[in-house]
């Protein structure tokens, strides 16, 4: 005897018992076949029973198949949108080529995309050292030419313009250039930036004043934090008449605050001046210098630090400029 097996067929309230018996004849090479069976009938709720637990472990598996497919798909967009996201903070990523054919054509695409932007960004950059070399060697020469003016007065006044030439021309090449900064961040103290920073504005007997902690660890970029805070400190000499930098510590956070006595920001320019190119109509009237980059430039520099840039006006009068920055 070879075989003994049982087949139960289910129908409408019945089943079929099959007995198939099978006997091999091995002195002559061949098989016999017997089979029984008999109609046996069932109770109702017995082959509903049966039907529901066929039904069930049927959901289980197309559940199964489905949660193995959707992993499939939703692990190659997921990479993708992490490299978006850190594309989108200045970082070079690459994201393979593998999955379905539609995702192999997306990220070829993405790719392809980011080897144009960067190329982009090289050739921008390349265009600005350009040109901040070939403007600068003009106003070099017109410094050199000033100063064999033999009238005093008008030495001054194309001296001053040759000043503010340069001062405009670095805003604007710090403003399009800002995204490509090479200078790695690195362990600094923003103590004595600060400090640094209120000290030449003091030595130039400018009403600047500092007040705060000695000490305060930064992970950050130290010339483009000494360029925000110069601004900063710079805005609030020029428009408020005097600077006060308060330097404080909340928690995590390292706070920079500039605070003046001068007018102040109309609540509905607060969150214009951040807009490059923004001037208040008071400067315009003033004919005052600059092209309106210099918050623009501090924002840009904050946000690539991981901090943020906070404008207020003070209930006394005056303005409060705060630079958050993660602390160490």
């Amino acid at each position: 005897m070879k075989l003994l097996r049982l087949w139960p067929q289910r129908l409408v309230g019945q089943v079929t018992l099959v007995l198939m018996l099978a006997v091999a004849l091995e002195f002559i090479g061949s098989w016999i076949l017997f089979e029984y069976s008999r109609l046996i009938r069932a109770a109702p709720w017995i082959v509903l029973l049966g039907s529901v637990g066929s039904a069930f472990i049927l959901g289980l598996g197309v559940i199964a198949v489905a949660a193995l497919v959707l992993r499939n798909l939703s692990q190659p967009l997921r990479s993708l949108a992490e490299a978006a996201d850190k594309v989108g903070q200045g970082a070079h990523v690459r994201i393979a080529e593998s999955g379905a054919r539609d995702l192999k054509l997306v990220a070829k695409a993405f790719n392809a995309m980011q080897d144009r932007i960067t190329g982009l960004l090289r050739a921008r950059t390349e265009a600005l050292a350009a040109v901040g070399h070939d403007l600068r060697t003009p106003l070099a020469r017109l410094r050199l030419r000033a100063g064999f003016v033999k009238d005093a007065e008008a030495r001054e006044a194309l001296e001053a313009d040759v000043d503010e030439m340069t001062t405009m021309l670095d805003s604007l090449l710090a403003y399009l250039g800002g995204q490509e900064d090479p200078e790695p961040p690195r362990r600094t103290d923003l103590a004595a930036i600060a400090m640094t920073v209120i000290g030449d504005a003091a030595d130039a007997e400018r009403p600047a004043t500092y007040a705060g902690i000695d000490h305060l660890p930064v992970q950050a970029r130290p010339l483009s934090l000494k360029r925000a805070i110069s601004n900063i400190v710079e805005n609030a000499l020029h428009y408020g008449g005097d600077a006060a930098l308060i330097l404080a510590r909340e928690g995590d956070t390292a706070v920079v605050a500039v605070e003046d006595n001068g007018p102040g920001i109309p609540e509905a320019e607060l969150a214009g001046v951040l807009q490059p190119f923004h001037r208040l109509d008071s400067a315009r009237a003033r004919n005052t210098a600059g092209l309106g980059l210099g918050l623009t430039i501090v924002q840009q520099i904050l946000q690539r630090e991981g901090g943020e840039l906070v404008l207020r006006n003070r209930p006394q009068g005056g303005l409060r400029v705060e630079l958050r920055l993660p602390a160490l």
